[in-house]
């Protein structure tokens, strides 16, 4: 697997697959290698470009620190190294909120994406589960869980207390996630959102935020599904709707 070395990290990524460049960015607590539960094969046409973001996976966060900005920092250099100046994206809960500050930042970088179960803020719900995190919950850790959870994140415990304290930390913290629908309107791209109307972290209503507030902006919501509607059954409609989805921005851009 392919490393970047940057100035405060490393961040491991796979790219493989030839044609246009499509961007995976997995969720909090999750690695890369997570999106073979939705992808039962690469999407023909794609190159793929699938990162472990910083601290997850067999990527580094010697710092300890984590933002969701900061990860939109490190994806574009991602993207300045591959040489690809402009991909399609798929971001799941913390990989779309991911998306949402690079969509904002550097709005030309996007052509098109998906976001499932993003949020423009973090809810009292969410902040509240987010909050079970500390550190008596590492502590508590059956001694299966805590095998699967260094199997995925082989830096040792070490890096698994500091996900704990990461997911812990954003209970306290209102500026890393907070999307107006003026900061939305900068996003360019053509952009799917996909939610589940029984997430517990984010109510339907939050994901009504950026359909309004991003100007090419679809929602599917889907029917009685909750975080992260697009694992086991839900997996094949979800793959092909997001992928005729981004193959239509490429017929919407044709000349």
């Amino acid at each position: 697997m392919p490393t970047l070395r940057l100035p405060d990290f490393e961040m491991f990524f796979e790219s493989r697959g030839a044609g246009e460049p499509l961007l995976l960015l997995h969720g909090g607590m999750g690695i890369g290698a997570d999106w073979r539960y939705v992808f039962s094969s690469d999407p023909d046409g794609y190159r793929l470009v699938v990162p472990d973001l910083r601290g997850h996976g067999r990527s580094t966060n010697p710092a300890g620190t984590f933002t969701f900005r900061q990860c939109g920092s490190d994806v574009l250099a991602l993207l300045d190294h591959l040489n690809l100046p402009a991909i399609d994206a798929i971001g799941l809960s913390m990989g779309a909120k991911t998306l949402l500050h690079v969509a904002t930042k550097q709005p030309d970088r996007v052509k098109a994406m998906v976001l499932v179960s993003a949020t423009p803020r973090f809810s009292p719900s969410a902040k509240a589960a987010m909050a079970q995190y500390g550190p008596k919950a590492f502590e508590t850790l059956s001694s299966e869980a805590l095998a699967m959870l260094r199997s995925r994140h082989v830096h040792g415990d070490t890096q698994i207390r500091q996900l704990y304290a990461m997911t812990a930390g954003f209970a306290s913290r209102d500026d890393d996630m907070a999307f107006t629908s003026s900061l939305l309107g900068h996003i360019r791209a053509r952009t799917l959102i996909v939610h589940g109307d029984r997430d517990p972290l984010y109510p339907l209503e939050l994901a009504l935020e950026p359909y309004r507030g991003i100007p090419s902006a679809e929602l599917w919501v889907v029917p009685g599904a909750g975080h992260g509607p697009i694992f086991g059954d839900l997996a094949p409609p979800f793959v092909t709707q997001a992928i005729t989805f981004l193959r239509s921005n490429r017929t919407a851009n044709a000349p």
